[in-house]
């Protein structure tokens, strides 16, 4: 009997937790046509949307061909890593990849190598890709 009482109670705590999950999930929804998006309406519009690489391996360099391969109003404008090589191959790779459109807008002062790198790189950009291992990625987000 008191097995039973256990999972009566548990399936009534379950259900509650999905009515009030329900509701909130519900009333943000609603509310989500109100707020402001500036950084997506910037997209729909004529303006390029800046994209910073921060992790220069093997992921990042196929992250980034990825996402300038998305949509046209996408353009690479900072790159970011530990080691200079790294950075330097990874661009080398991306522009091979993309031949010869305009989407890679890597100037030398926008290529950061260092450990403070990451910050400098995201400073100019309106999207980032971190493809760098998890502990870097802690680190990145609690300079900022």
């Amino acid at each position: 009997m008191k097995e039973n009482k256990t999972k009566t109670s548990m399936i009534k705590k379950s259900r509650r937790d999905f009515v009030k999950n329900t509701a909130l999930f519900t009333g943000g929804a609603m509310l989500l046509p109100n707020l402001h998006m500036s950084g997506m309406a910037n997209v729909l519009g004529n303006k390029k949307l800046k994209l910073a690489l921060v992790g220069c391996g093997g992921r990042g360099t196929g992250a980034a061909v990825q996402a300038l391969t998305a949509d046209d109003n996408v353009e690479l404008v900072a790159m970011a890593d530990a080691f200079e090589d790294r950075l330097k191959g990874s661009l080398a790779n991306i522009s091979k990849a993309m031949g010869e459109t305009k989407k890679i807008n890597v100037k030398e002062k926008n290529q950061f190598v260092g450990f403070d790198a990451a910050t400098k790189a995201m400073d100019l950009a309106d999207v980032v890709i971190l493809a760098t291992p998890l502990v870097s990625v802690r680190n990145i987000l609690n300079t900022q």
